[in-house]
Formats: C-alpha cells, structure tokens, sequence
C-alpha cells in the first residue's frame, strides 16, 4: 500500500496542488513557506503561511520559493515538499512513503531548472519521479484528446508563467512560455497605484483588486472599490477608491504580451492543423483563465472561439495525475 502510492504534483509558483488517483485532488495551498531568519527553520506552510505575508516580525519572513515556474530557493522548495507531501498523507489517510510522482515542469524550462524540480521531489522520498510538461497536463485535465491527431491549443495563464501550446498525438507541436502571469498583473496594479496615488499597497491587496474590479480589455460596466494602504507622502493610512478602467489600463500590457505569445505560437502551426484549430478553438486554464473577460477578448483578437477549461485552476494538477496511466502504459509497452 506505501510503496505503490502514486500523485501528481502541480508545483506551480502561486499555488501547489496534489492529486491523487483515488480520491483526486487532495490539497490545494498556496506555495509560501514562512521561515525564521536565525534558525532557518520552516514555521508555516501553505494558508498559514500565505495569511503571514506582510504582517511578520523581523525574523519571521515569508516566502515564495517559487520564480516564474521556477525553483528560486532549493533549500526552501524541499523543506515545503516535505511538509506538503505529509499534509497530503494525512488527508489521504495515510502516510505518503516512497511514492511514484509526476510533476509538471514550464514547457521554457532549462535542464538545468527541471533537474532541480526533479532532485527537490527525490529528495523527499519520492520512489520515481517522472516529468511532464504544464501545457500537456493542462491539456489532459481539461479533457481534451490529447493522443489523437487532431490540434488542441491549451493557454494556461498561471501564476509565473503563460503557457501557450498546440498539442497532437501526445506532444507539443509548437508553444511559447512566457514569464508573466498573475503575479505580474498584481505587480502592475501594485506599481499604478504607488505612481497615481501615492499609495503603497501589499501583494494581497493588489490580487483582490485584480480579482474583483480587473478586466480584460473589453467594453464593460464600471465597477469600483475601496483600497487601503499607507501614503508614500506622510506615512499614514489612507482609504482610496479605484475604478475597475484604471486598473483595465494598468495590466493592459501584460495582457497585450499573452496575446503575442498565443498568436506566435499558432504562426508557427503546421497549416494542417490549423483547420482543427478553427474548429475546436483554444482552452483557457490556469487561474488567469478567471480574469473578468479574458475569454471574449481573446475570441475578438485571434477570431477562433475560446473555451475556459471545466475546472481552470485544477486542470494541471488533475493531468499530472492522470498522466501516471498513461506512464503505465509506456512502460507495459517498452516491456
């Protein structure tokens, strides 16, 4: 029963999910460690963490080890695996040793950057550890027929990174990564705020703003909303309110750089998949696939239609999961 357990790892930069065959997805928490800067030992991880963000004292600071996809802090990213992996256990119900595991990697990765995703994983007791790309588990969560020859063309917009991939007969054809994401949407929103304003707010003010008032750049009814945070001029508390076409023009540019990686990527589409793509249309995933009207705007601008996948957030997770059958099955066949 120990030996044989398998799960699928999305260690994505915002949020780390793990999947399991039998009972799916069994934890979703965002990917922050809160770490003591004398001992170097890990207090929190996940929620408790994330809740930390901001509101440390000194020697208490919170991390993300996580860059664009990435591993930024080796160190760190291990010490979370291994709180994560028992989190997962016990809401498994049992203890996690030596599992199989697949995790997903950004498809512009270097080998270098996929060896260390590799040996953090290992180094937490993984038995195997097997890598898959984030555009083809994205593909597979969404349900889409990734083995058969047809063109599925996944765009999961995470928390690092922008994926953008045509997919057939089980690999990637053409695809584009690009390192903006949600968090530099929040950048965005956090430095026109600081410039029109005069107003410092944190990380999680500015991914409430975007979650709630944030739109793509089509037509809609203005929303407003009050932020706090601390004046740059006297020090102070201040309560401003910020209207949802301000914030529309500050990630304006963010979102014009995922849309040249989409059209980029289907320039480079062999032209007798184009015809599929016509048909089928492309799949949003990833937390980016939720911004007010994303999905309009980007039909209006690459004229094919766009579907946002059944669960955007999970897709990952639930193909690296999945992902181990199909594993399986190569192995049986190389056999």
């Amino acid at each position: 029963m120990f030996s044989n357990t398998e799960i699928g790892i999305d260690l994505g930069t915002a949020n780390t999910l793990v999947y399991s065959k039998n009972k799916g997805i069994v934890l979703n928490e965002p990917s922050v460690v809160a770490i003591d800067t004398e001992t170097k030992t890990v207090l929190a991880v996940g929620l408790e963490a994330k809740s930390m963000i901001g509101k440390t004292p000194g020697n208490i600071v919170a991390v993300r080890p996580l860059k664009d996809g990435v591993i930024a802090d080796f160190d760190v990213t291990t010490q979370m695996l291994k709180q994560i992996m028992k989190k997962a256990g016990k809401k498994l119900g049992f203890s996690i040793r030596k599992p199989n595991v697949v995790v997903c990697t950004p498809s512009g990765s270097t080998s270098v950057e996929r060896r260390a995703i590799h040996d953090a994983v290992k180094s937490c007791g993984a038995k195997h550890v097997h890598l898959i790309e984030e555009p083809v588990a994205a593909a597979i969560g969404a349900d889409l027929p990734v083995d058969e020859p047809i063109a599925n063309v996944v765009v999961d917009i995470g928390g690092g990174t922008t994926e953008v991939a045509i997919i057939s007969f089980g690999g990637v054809v053409s695809c584009n990564s690009i390192r903006i994401g949600g968090d530099q949407l929040d950048e965005d929103i956090v430095q026109f705020v600081r410039k029109k304003y005069n107003l410092l707010i944190g990380e999680r003010t500015a991914e409430q703003i975007k979650v709630e008032i944030a739109y793509a750049l089509v037509k809609h009814e203005e929303l407003s909303m009050e932020v706090r945070g601390r004046d740059l001029v006297t020090g102070l508390p201040k309560t401003i309110t910020l209207r949802s076409f301000e914030i529309q023009d500050a990630i304006k540019e963010s979102l014009l750089h995922i849309l040249e990686a989409i059209r980029a990527t289907l320039e480079d589409c062999p032209p007798e998949l184009s015809g599929d793509i016509v048909d089928q249309g492309v799949i949003l995933t990833g937390g980016g696939a939720l911004l007010n009207g994303i999905q309009e705007w980007l039909s209006n601008e690459i004229v094919v239609p766009v579907h946002i996948a059944p669960n955007p957030l999970e897709s990952v997770a639930i193909g690296t999961g999945r992902s181990l059958e199909v594993i399986h099955k190569l192995q049986k066949a190389a056999r």
